[in-house]
């Protein structure tokens, strides 16, 4: 597992009416999330398939609330323990999972089951006139192989 990567199994209540699940606890991760997104990706479609991105400040963490999704994380840090390790992660509504991603470390993801619905809350807020994004060309992934998650 890259360094700083957690997982963090979340726990779905259903009833009659619906469902409830808690993404994100302050008390569980430490910090409090300053902003509060939400992103999807058609079923087999990559987002950032040729350009992995990461954040130099930012800290994601990524839920998938609908469809399922393989996310895809490389370290690229400097100095890291587990520089140049990937690591990927099947989360969904098969596996309802929050997956931190700390800064540093490249991401990419892919719709593998209906259109993945993803809310990220992140610990940064995006600044628009000064982006904390940085991408980096794919040249070590390849999403075209067999997904064996």
């Amino acid at each position: 597992m890259i360094d700083g990567v957690e997982v963090r199994k979340l726990k779905v209540h259903s009833d009659g009416r619906g469902r409830l699940m808690e993404i994100f606890r302050v008390s569980d991760s430490g910090v409090g999330p300053q902003q509060v997104y939400m992103t999807t990706a058609y079923e087999g479609t990559v987002k950032d398939k040729d350009n992995f991105h990461m954040h130099k400040r930012q800290t994601d963490f990524f839920t998938c609330i609908k469809g399922v999704m393989k996310l895809v994380l490389v370290d690229s840090r400097a100095g890291s323990g587990t520089k140049g390790e990937i690591n990927e992660f099947k989360i969904g509504e098969d596996e309802p999972r929050m997956i931190k991603i700390p800064n540093g470390v490249l991401h990419a993801f892919k719709s593998v089951k209906g259109e993945a619905i993803v809310i990220n809350c992140i610990d940064y807020e995006y600044n628009r006139s000064d982006p904390d994004e940085f991408r980096v060309k794919n040249t070590f992934y390849d999403w075209d192989k067999l997904c064996t998650l």
